[in-house]
Parts: structure tokens; sequence; C-alpha cells
């Protein structure tokens, strides 16, 4: 038995070694792969990894985090558990995210305290959800972080010195916020010279012109809620100063567009723009029709459009003048590249109908064509039929492949 013994021991020393005497970077690599809480739990692989999660680069802390922290424990400790983690580690950090929602007992001064750590460390990518009342206010040493690449923030408020020069090597921008404050977001907009992604929720005071300066930007999404076109270029002109715009997303609600700029028909042209995602659009609205023909007209290589339709009172709303008109009856066979098309939350109206009808005439090259109804409104099986049978007299050499009409 003795040899069997010794064989057995020799095996799982070896087997030790392999995992103790593992590359730094191949073993960040691992860690950073794994749960933080099961990361740190790493220590009994191997005597020696017992403080190796302290070369984690990449911190996430979710809820699936803090629901393993109140299993784990009785105590609301969350800032200490994230304050042991985060200053015992040894590297640079690049990765950074923390959502708080209300049930956290976490402070603005722990949060700040964080962040004051993670300014040294080489920060790029951080991811901050904060549901607070009020917005949390980002501290001033936020912005000496100039590795970042991306950038998320929920419910945070922007309040940079005037010493700040911008975010060198930003990449994306997404912020959720009520910005009708001065949140100066448009002021690091302006100075992110590489930034190729940007969502924001709510304009405010932010200008279309200063994100017209963004000439590398390829995704974009805006709610226009708070448009004061008077002020602003109109949104066409917008993208016409974006040459490598790819992705567009524009949110509609609450938008009230002037017919003398949304009903004229635009020469500009993006050749860049493959994916339109229009949302909370009123089809009824004759402006808001044009607005939407004349963002997929200009855009000759579009593949893919949304269209989320949004009621309104159509007594009110104004109706599709003769331009709009003229040019939903084009004869425009074969202009438009769209290969997949949704229209959400359908009422039946007959703009709709002038559109899809347009799209289905303009598009030999569509492969899907999805449609979902409007559960609040009837639509007659007429109209259903109607939808069918002229989706069903495309050219077989380009067939619609999947239709849904529920």
């Amino acid at each position: 038995m003795e040899p069997i013994h010794g064989r057995h021991k020799t095996s799982m020393f070896a087997h030790e070694d392999v995992i103790g005497n593992m590359p730094d970077n191949v073993i960040t690599n691992i860690l950073d792969r794994l749960p933080i809480h099961d990361a740190v739990r790493t220590g009994i692989l191997a005597r020696n990894w017992r403080f190796k999660w302290t070369m984690l680069s990449q911190l996430v802390f979710d809820d699936y985090f803090f629901k393993y922290l109140r299993r784990a424990n009785d105590e609301n400790d969350h800032v200490r558990v994230i304050s042991r983690i985060l200053f015992q580690l040894r590297g640079a950090v690049t990765k950074f995210a923390l959502y708080v929602d209300g049930e956290l007992d976490v402070e603005d001064e722990d949060i700040i305290h964080w962040i004051s750590f993670l300014s040294t460390k080489g920060i790029k990518d951080v991811t901050l959800v904060y549901a607070g009342e009020e917005p949390f206010k980002l501290p001033t040493h936020f912005f000496s972080c100039l590795e970042l690449k991306h950038l998320t923030l929920i419910n945070c408020y922007f309040n940079p010195l005037p010493t700040f020069h911008g975010f060198p090597n930003l990449l994306s921008l997404v912020v959720r916020l009520d910005l009708r404050e001065n949140t100066r977001v448009g002021e690091v907009i302006t100075r992110c010279p590489l930034l190729e992604i940007l969502k924001l929720d709510s304009l405010g005071k932010v200008k279309l012109a200063e994100i017209a300066k963004l000439e590398n930007l390829k995704i974009l999404s805006l709610s226009l809620s708070d448009l004061d076109i008077h002020s602003s270029r109109p949104i066409i002109e917008l993208l016409g100063s974006l040459p490598k715009l790819q992705q567009l997303e524009l949110d509609f609600e609450n938008c009230k567009l002037i017919e003398g700029v949304a009903n004229k028909r635009f020469s500009l042209a993006f050749p860049c723009l493959t994916t339109l995602r229009l949302s909370r659009t009123c089809l009824d609205d004759g402006i808001h029709l044009s607005c939407a023909l004349n963002l997929i007209r200009s855009s000759p290589n579009l593949q893919t459009l949304q269209i989320s339709a949004s009621n309104c009172d159509t007594a009110s709303c104004p109706r599709v003048d003769e331009n709009t008109m003229g040019l939903l009856d084009d004869n425009t066979t074969g202009l438009l590249h769209l290969q997949s098309v949704l229209f959400e939350y359908l009422d039946g109206s007959e703009n709709e109908l002038c559109l899809i009808k347009y799209l289905l005439d303009s598009s030999l090259v569509l492969k899907r064509f999805v449609m979902y109804c409007n559960m609040f409104h009837f639509i007659t099986p007429d109209q259903m039929l109607k939808f069918a049978s002229k989706l069903l007299k495309l050219r077989p050499a380009s067939p619609v492949v999947d239709i849904d009409l529920s």
C-alpha cells in the first residue's frame, strides 16, 4: 500500500504546484471571470493562492453580489466588505461597477472614498447606478481618471472643475439623469474627441451643436422630449455632421416638432447608417410621420428599422401634408436596402398603413417584417389580411421569412 500512497501524494502535490505556479496574468484572467465572492474564495485551491484574489482587476458589485452577502451575513456590512476587498488589491483596477439600490446602507462618502482610490489605479471602465432620491454628485477627483474608456452613469451629477480638459480616451458614454439642471454634460461631451457611443436619456441643456462635434460617433441614442428646435439645429442636420454614424435611436415621447422644419425634404444622406430605431413616435401626427420618412429615405444603406408607435390625440394632430404624401406615393421600387423591419404597438391607422405600404414597395431585399399590434386597440381581421397580403406579394427572390401579426 505504501507505493500507492506515495504515488497519490506525489500526484497531489504536483497538481497543487500546477495551480500555484500559474503566471500572474493567467491567474488574473481567471479571477476576473468569476463573481467577486467566488474569486475571493479561490484561496482554498492551494496554499500559495491564499491572497491571489488581490490580483483582481475587474470588480462588479451588482445585485448578485449583494444577494450573496445577505445570505451569508445577517448584518448589513456591505460597506465594510467592499472596502476590505477594494483596498487590498495589489495591481491596476481596469473595471469597476457598483449598483446601489435603496435597500443598501451605503453613504455618499463611502462611494467618494472608493472612487478616490480607483482614480489612482488606472481605471478604464466605470458603471455607477445610484438609486438615491437625489443624484450622486461625482467627486472632483473622478475627473482625473484620464484612462477611462467606458463610462455609464445612472442618476449621477456632473460637476467638473474649470481645469477639466476632458476624457481623452473615452469611447462610450451612457448617462441617465434629468438633465434640465446645469449638469455640464455638454461640456464633458465636447471634450471626449474619441467618443464612439453616446446614449442620453434627456437632452436638457445639452445642445445638438455640441453632439455634432463628435466626428467619431458610431452609435447615438437620444430622447427628444426636451428638444428646443428654435435654438438647436434640426436633428437631420445633426446627423449630417456625423459621418461615421452607424446606429441611431431616437425617442419622440412628448416631442413637438415645428411643421416648417419637419416637413421639408432633405438632401443630406447618411451612407453609414445601418440601424434606425424610432420609439414612441406618433405616426398619426403628420409631422412625426414626415420626420420618420425623411430619416429612412436619407439612409440608403439602412438594413434594420424598428418603429415603436405611440398613441396621441388624433383630433389635434397635424394632417399629412402634400410633400409627405408625395414621398409615400413616389415610384421608389428598390430605393431601400432594408432587410429587417419591426413595428410595435400598431393600431391600424391610415398613416401606419401608408408607411408600411411604402416600405414594402421600396424594399426588394427584405427578409423579415414583423408587426405587433397595440393590445389596447382593436384591429379588424380585414386590416390584418391587408398587411399579410402585401407582405406575400414581395418578389420570390427576396421573400419575407418571418411574419408575426400578433
